[in-house]
């Protein structure tokens, strides 16, 4: 910062208010981050973030993997992962981890025979022989059998099984924020543990990348099941917006949801993730990053001894290569849900990275917001709106801008829509004029700010940017948005704001 000490963020402004008013470059703010990367024996890279602010370290890592690196037949396996890596190891979340084994084999022998039977089911289903594969009266009584002696098994394994050992361990030394996510680009999992602890991370992280145990993987699989029951099936707009999703991307595997299509999740056996596992969570394609009171040499060599002993995959991850095709036409889905009207549009865009992302983001900033031209045309200004939104998505492989609104009673949504267009239409005409643009640069200030200002948000950044491919966005990024200009604003609007690159769902209420 230049003053030799930490600022709050009320003195932030007024420094950003100075650096505006007396012409400094606008490009010359920033806080670094000062990251030391390096690379273990076997592929796997570390990011280190030395900071004694705090005696904590926020320790994560990231998988390169997620629901696009999947395939038809096995959606939401990247999502099961991220479950799947707390039920322990060897030494971790059992009494007998021999008869664990055991237990695990009789499991898988029956799957097999019940996948047998759910083939049949699936053929019987496509002649018109069965109305659905899930109602208990179309099971055959062979694989009701079948699914008595699972039952039966579950239950002996629940006897040898320890619950939330892993968690219980981490929570026993002080550590706090055990989580994990998973996206359409990524896997993270993270923590916070005192920093007399970092050697306890180091065993207990390597320990599930080395030798984990994937029990209780069917019943799981039904738990992912039932989140996606929850979250999509049983919410107003779920099952709508993954149809909207579905619709707007054609080609890329950005097509199906994270969290999978009811039909895959079920049918997931143990021996394709265990070939999903070889493949995606091999330490070549893994990164470690700590942020706290450590030592750089000190948690090198932590790192060889303990993550360094997991063998480099037999080959590296595949990358997704396909691509979204050109949009010709626009695309329309009208919808009756249990909502307030409301319309809902996704716009094809850039991927993360690409030099005009950062021009859409100043150009949902400039939209969205209380003080945004949405918010002051739509809710404050013709009134037809009630609530407003815009942003823009850029992913690893592609991107997309999405904006909507709410309408006000007696306003139908469609008139929002139009709304929304002649905003998006100034921009494409006029330049958003400098004080305007400046305001929205400086409140990116501000954020680039608070992001930075202690050790877990600083890991979660680097673990979305090293998850989307390349964490010096951290350092970089806040001057790209200072870069922007007018022009630049004009020139991306005019550029994929386009009716045939659009798709338009509108929602109504139902009867």
């Amino acid at each position: 910062m230049g003053c030799g000490k930490p600022v709050g963020t009320g003195c932030l402004w007024l420094l950003l208010g100075a650096w505006v008013a007396c012409g400094l470059p606008r490009t010359g703010w920033a806080q670094q981050v000062p990251v030391v990367e390096r690379s273990l024996s076997n592929g796997m890279r570390l990011l280190l973030v030395e900071r004694s602010d705090e005696p904590s370290v926020a320790g994560g890592w990231v998988a390169l993997v997620g629901s696009a690196n999947e395939r038809p037949g096995i959606t939401g396996m990247a999502h099961l992962f991220e479950h799947m890596m707390f039920k322990g190891t060897p030494t971790i979340g059992t009494k007998d981890y021999s008869k664990d084994l055991e237990i695990i084999a009789a499991q898988e022998r029956v799957r097999e025979e019940m996948r047998r039977e759910e083939s049949g089911l699936r053929a019987a289903y496509r002649r018109g022989e069965i109305d659905d594969l899930l109602k208990p009266e179309n099971r055959t009584a062979r694989l009701q059998e079948l699914d008595r002696q699972f039952k039966e098994l579950i239950d002996r394994q629940r006897r040898v099984l320890v619950k939330n050992e892993f968690d219980r361990i981490y929570a026993t030394a002080g550590a706090t924020g055990m989580n994990a996510f998973t996206s359409e680009d990524m896997t993270g999992y993270f923590i916070t543990v005192p920093a007399n602890k970092l050697e306890l991370w180091m065993w207990m992280e390597s320990e599930r990348l080395f030798r984990p145990v994937f029990r209780e993987f069917y019943a799981e699989r039904d738990v992912v099941f039932e989140e996606r029951r929850m979250r999509t099936e049983s919410t107003p707009l779920g099952k709508f917006q993954e149809t909207l999703n579905a619709m707007f991307w054609d080609a890329h595997p950005y097509h199906w949801p994270v969290v999978g299509w009811p039909s895959d999740i079920p049918a997931i056996s143990k021996a394709q993730a265990d070939e999903f596992y070889a493949t995606y969570y091999a330490p070549q394609n893994i990164t470690l990053i700590l942020v706290g009171d450590f030592r750089i040499q000190e948690a090198n060599q932590l790192a060889e001894k303990y993550f360094g002993r997991i063998p480099r995959g037999p080959r590296d991850a595949p990358e997704v290569v396909t691509l979204e095709i050109q949009p010709t036409a626009e695309k329309r889905m009208y919808a009756e849900a249990e909502t307030n009207p409301q319309v809902d549009i996704l716009w094809h865009t850039v991927a993360f990275g690409h030099k005009d992302s950062y021009a859409l983001e100043v150009l949902a900033r400039i939209l969205s917001t209380r003080t945004g031209r949405l918010y002051k045309g739509l809710v404050l200004g013709s009134q037809v709106a009630t609530e407003v939104f815009a942003q823009q998505d850029s992913r690893k492989w592609a991107g997309l801008f999405n904006a909507g609104g709410e309408a006000r009673e007696g306003h139908s949504p469609e008139r929002v829509e139009q709304a929304i267009y002649a905003e998006l239409d100034k921009l494409k005409q006029e330049d958003v004029p400098e004080r305007e643009l400046q305001k929205v640069k400086n409140n990116f200030a501000a954020f680039e700010y608070r992001k930075l200002s202690a050790n877990f948000p600083i890991l979660i950044q680097l673990l979305f940017y090293d998850g989307l491919g390349r964490w010096q966005e951290i350092n970089e990024a806040g001057p790209r948005y200072q870069a922007v200009t007018a022009a630049d604003l004009r020139r991306v609007a005019n550029a994929y704001f386009a009716k045939e690159n659009r798709t338009v769902a509108i929602y109504t209420r139902k009867p």
